[in-house]
This record gives C-alpha cells, sequence and structure tokens, in this order.
C-alpha cells in the first residue's frame, strides 16, 4: 500500500485540478506581497508600514471570522473560493493600472491590502474544506502534504520571478498576477460538485459559534492551533526581510525574492518527504520538536550577517514549519465533520492568520521599538518558550503517538 497510495492520488484528477489551482493562486499571492512590500518600503522607507500591512491584511479575517465559515457550509465551495480568487485578480489590475499612471500611493496601498486580506479571509477556509471532499480520507493526509507542495513550489519560484521582474517596474509584477488568479479561477469552477448537502440553517450565532465550540471540545485540535499562532506570531519575521534585504544583508529586489523563497524550499523537501512518508507514530512529540527549531532557525536568522547562511537558515525554519502544519491540518480536518469543515477551517484561519499577518505587525512594531535584530532574536526565544509552556499545557497532545487517535464525542 505504501507505494501504491501516491500513485493513485496523482492519478486523481479532481486533485491534480486542485494542486494547479493551489500553485496559480499562491503565485498570484507571493508576486503580489514580494511587490507591494518594496513598493511601499521605496514610498515611505518606513520599516513600521511593513507591519501595518501585514494588520490591514490581517483585519477582515477578524471582522469576517465567523461569516466566512458559514458561507463555506452553505454555498458551493467552487463558487466561492472562484470569486475570492476573481476579487484578487482586480486588486492586481488595479495595482497595475496604478504603476502605469504613478497613482500608486502608500494610502492605496493600505485599501488594496485590505480587499486582498478580505478576499483570503474567504478563499482560505473554503479551500480547507474543499479539499476532504475531493480525495478519499485514507488519502487525506498525503493529500494535504502534496496540496502544500504545490503552495511552497509556488512559494520557492514566485517571489524570485517577482523580484527579478520588479527590477523592470512593478507593472510587470502585477499584470502577470491578474492572469495567474484568472486560471485559478477557471480550475477551481470545474472541481466536481460537493457530494454532501449544503447546510442550508440562517447565520444565526449559535451557528456561528459552532466551530469555536468543536475546536473547545477537542483539547488537541486546540493546543496544536492555538501553538502555531503564538509560535509563529512571536518567531516570525517575514515583514522584516526587507530590511534584512536592503540594509543588513545588503542586497536588492532579487535579493528580497529569494529570501522569501528560501523557508519555501524547506517547505517543498518536507512536504514531497511527508507526502511518501508520513508521520505515523509519537507525532505530538514530533510536532513540538520542529516547532522548537523553528524558534532556533529564528534566532540564526536574526544573528546572521551572511546572505547565503541567512538562506540556508532560512530552509530549515521552512521545513519545521511544514511538519507542524501538516500534522496540524490532517487530524483537525479529519476529525471535523463535513457540513461544518467550513466553520472550523474559519477559526483556524483565524489562527493561522494571526500568526502570519498579525505576526508581521508584531515584528514591524518590536523593530521600530527595539531594532530589527533584536526583534528577531526576541521573537525566535519567545518562540521556544511557548513551545515548552504548550507541552505542559497540553499533555495529551505532547504525547499523542497516531495522527488519527479518535476523540470522545461531546454532548
Amino acid at each position: 500500500m505504501p507505494t501504491e497510495t501516491p500513485l493513485l492520488l496523482r492519478h486523481h484528477r479532481p486533485f491534480l485540478a486542485f494542486w494547479l489551482a493551489r500553485i496559480f493562486t499562491a503565485s498570484g499571492f507571493q508576486m503580489l506581497t514580494v511587490a507591494i512590500g518594496w513598493n511601499l518600503y521605496q514610498l515611505t522607507g518606513n520599516v513600521l508600514d511593513l507591519g501595518l500591512v501585514g494588520l490591514v491584511e490581517f483585519a477582515p479575517r477578524v471582522l469576517f471570522m465567523l461569516h466566512t465559515g458559514h458561507v463555506a457550509d452553505r454555498y458551493d465551495r467552487r463558487r466561492v473560493a472562484a470569486l475570492c480568487q476573481t476579487l484578487q485578480a482586480l486588486i492586481a489590475l488595479s495595482l497595475a493600472v496604478g504603476s502605469l499612471t504613478n497613482q500608486v500611493s502608500r494610502e492605496m496601498i493600505f485599501i488594496l491590502a485590505f480587499l486582498l486580506g478580505g478576499a483570503r479571509s474567504f478563499e482560505m477556509p473554503t479551500t480547507q474544506a474543499l479539499l476532504p471532499s475531493i480525495v478519499p480520507a485514507a488519502l487525506f493526509p498525503r493529500a494535504v502534504a502534496a496540496a502544500q507542495s504545490a503552495q511552497q513550489l509556488a512559494t520557492i519560484v514566485a517571489p524570485a520571478i517577482g523580484g527579478l521582474l520588479y527590477a523592470f517596474g512593478s507593472v510587470w509584477v502585477y499584470g502577470p498576477t491578474v492572469a495567474l488568479y484568472v486560471v485559478s479561477c477557471l480550475l477551481m469552477l470545474n472541481l466536481p460538485a460537493r457530494q454532501t448537502s449544503l447546510n442550508k440553517g440562517k447565520a444565526t450565532l449559535d451557528s456561528l459559534l459552532a466551530g469555536i465550540r468543536f475546536i473547545r471540545s477537542r483539547p488537541d485540535i486546540l493546543g496544536a492551533i492555538s501553538l502555531d499562532l503564538f509560535a509563529v506570531l512571536l518567531g516570525g519575521a517575514t515583514a522584516l526581510l526587507p530590511v534584512f534585504a536592503k540594509d543588513i544583508l545588503l542586497t536588492g529586489a532579487w535579493g528580497l525574492g529569494l529570501l522569501r523563497s528560501a523557508p519555501a524550499v524547506g517547505a517543498l523537501l518536507m512536504s514531497l518527504w511527508l507526502a511518501r512518508f508520513p508521520v505515523e507514530r509519537k507525532v505530538g512529540r514530533v510536532m513540538f520538536t520542529a516547532v522548537g527549531l523553528f524558534g532556533v532557525a529564528t534566532i540564526a536568522f536574526g544573528l546572521s550577517t551572511s546572505f547565503w547562511f541567512s538562506l540556508a537558515v532560512l530552509v530549515v525554519l521552512g521545513a519545521a514549519d511544514m511538519i507542524s502544519m501538516v500534522i496540524r491540518a490532517s487530524f483537525v480536518q479529519l476529525e471535523t465533520p463535513d457540513e461544518m469543515r467550513g466553520r472550523v477551517s474559519a477559526v483556524n484561519g483565524l489562527f493561522i492568520g494571526a500568526s502570519n499577518q498579525l505576526g508581521e505587525f508584531e515584528s514591524g512594531l518590536t523593530a521600530h521599538w527595539f531594532g530589527t535584530v533584536p526583534a528577531v532574536v526576541l521573537g525566535g526565544i519567545g518562540t521556544l518558550v511557548v513551545t515548552g509552556t504548550w507541552m505542559k499545557l497540553f499533555p495529551t497532545l505532547a504525547n499523542r503517538d497516531r495522527m488519527h487517535e479518535r476523540q470522545p464525542e461531546t454532548a
């Protein structure tokens, strides 16, 4: 069976369409992120603005968290995802037009970042809830790793391409991004229709809060997603990469693209390994070890003054983060009923968004207060503290042996 399963997954046509859609939409987002960050830093030269972009992009996740999950459970998930990708294409088109007419401003970037965050706040839980209905349950852990390999492949290639294209002008980044989102939209619409019945209930407060109640009733799930929240919130340094590229490592936009790609190199290699050899035993200890390694790599990156050593450390950081992500995503989705996967994914998406976008704001703020290098080093130390604390707070998660342990049902 271990040699047959990957073959079945590769020949599963709906998953292949989903996989390609992930490549295109992730490529579009990564190219947008590189261009927006570099464009904004050129306009203002203010490191705090880089953090504010993350905060603005994260805000819709909080504002619409309860509704995004309900939309994913009530409406056709393919069409919801396609609509979100269409909106992102329009955002990229607006930036392209603004670049051609020299109308891109700090305020315009913040407004479009908010809209981008709004589109992604609906897209993320929808696509997360969509995947389990595409592949059989037996293939799902491998499908999660394979889907992540698609995203990481895009994250490796797209930022580097975005950085290189930006040398010719920002419109050379924004223009191709529009096409990437359009192709992703078409692929998403061609996925098979949902097999289970739609949740046609009204968006009552009780139904909207169902995802939160479900997560609270599962200590292992609560511990895993909150560990990711606080560990990456403190240890993430993505928003500060333009500062490291320009002022510390002394590279240009091409160097920024490579720095952004480096974590994805490690994540891609690890996702390919996990798709072939999934973690099956001692998953709790493996996850906590990976998060601890993430913190150590963050500290090493903050202290580095060598461009190539920084790239190597970021590769390790990305590989460690991928292990934690695959373990968390697999058992969260498999232990959630399909009719409420959207709402649970929305809550999980809030945690992920907080660890990324809100983490970018935290990085920008602490860099503004203490300096860029101290901010990253302190963040890595904070990740190690969180890892040790969570092992004490969630002992069943730390000692969890298998990915698919059944949890007792709650009334």
